[in-house]
């Protein structure tokens, strides 16, 4: 079975209520399994097979710049 990490690269976030933000919006992705959202690196890790178009979507939604830094397929 195909396991998906996705990283992406966010811009705007200054706080931890910024870094909550873009966790819970990514979190409420359809597909999304795990988030770990990083505010000192200004980055965020997904996993699930969530498309990065909806994973963009929601963190721009949230009032963020985002782009794809690296999207990865494992297999088991």
């Amino acid at each position: 079975m195909a396991h998906v990490t996705t990283e992406l690269k966010i811009d705007g976030m200054t706080c931890g209520h910024c870094q909550r933000a873009v966790e819970q919006a990514l979190a409420s992705v359809h597909g999304v399994e795990h988030v770990d959202v990083d505010l000192r690196g200004g980055k965020a890790i997904v996993s699930g097979p969530a498309t990065t178009v909806a994973l963009l979507a929601a963190v721009q939604d949230e009032g963020y710049a985002a782009q794809i830094i690296a999207s990865r397929e494992h297999h088991d």
